[in-house]
């Protein structure tokens, strides 16, 4: 990590947060309301169907302390994932950060972006591909998934941003999300997918050897990177 930040290139810390239902539900926490005027929720928390989930997934670029919420509403899916990141790369990261041949990224040991996620590397070759970026990953061992930068420099900030607020939209949920700011200069760009990305997409053994992966000398089972087949740009 200090190797890339020392060259000033991207170093993203990303995980999926939190699902959370849409609606008149209580959420956690207090906000100052006129007395006598407290907002009303429902007594229960059955998902309301027309409203569904909020699958926030959430990209923390550590040298430039910002972060970068996709909020979907269908599965939290590698496809989900990787496409969170290119839509940092679309909307912040390719002029942020023009000229850069590598990137790093820090990720879970499990979830949409695990290690053992066929669908995660081939999408992310994909995305290699599409960028002509070279993409390094590193995940976290088991169960040190709290070291992970994301927990504690973006989403705690969130939960406290939106705490004792319901949240009856997607729209005021990136509202919220992107509202977050800390002393130290935090701000969070949010957005939303409404797209389809759907479970058990199937990855062939053909797919998996044609990722130009080079795995590290120190467990190349999580750390890897993946190097760009047909450079273009996206």
């Amino acid at each position: 990590m200090k190797t890339f930040l020392a060259a000033g290139q991207p170093v993203l810390s990303v995980d999926a947060k939190k699902k959370e239902l849409v609606g008149a539900f209580k959420n956690g926490g207090r906000e100052w309301q006129p007395t006598g005027q407290p907002e009303a929720v429902n007594v229960h928390d059955f998902p309301a169907r027309h409203l569904g989930k909020a699958i926030p997934y959430g990209i923390y670029d550590v040298g430039r302390n910002a972060g970068w919420v996709t909020v979907g509403q269908d599965h939290d899916t590698a496809s989900f994932a990787v496409a969170s990141l290119r839509r940092w790369w679309q909307g912040v990261g390719a002029e942020a950060y023009r000229g850069t041949e590598r990137l790093l990224i820090c990720a879970d040991g499990g979830g949409s972006n695990g290690y053992r996620v066929r669908l995660w590397k081939v999408e992310l070759q994909r995305f290699a591909d599409a960028t002509g970026l070279d993409i390094t990953v590193c995940h976290l061992p088991p169960g040190t998934s709290k070291w992970n930068k994301i927990e504690h420099r973006l989403f705690a900030y969130i939960s406290m941003n939106w705490r004792g607020r319901p949240l009856i939209s997607h729209e005021v949920i990136v509202e919220l999300i992107g509202a977050t700011t800390t002393q130290t200069g935090l701000r969070v760009q949010a957005d939303r997918d409404q797209g389809e990305y759907p479970t058990k997409v199937k990855v062939t053994d053909e797919e998996m050897a044609g990722l130009r992966l080079i795995p590290h000398e120190f467990h190349g089972e999580w750390n890897y990177t993946l190097a760009p087949a047909r450079p273009t740009h996206l």
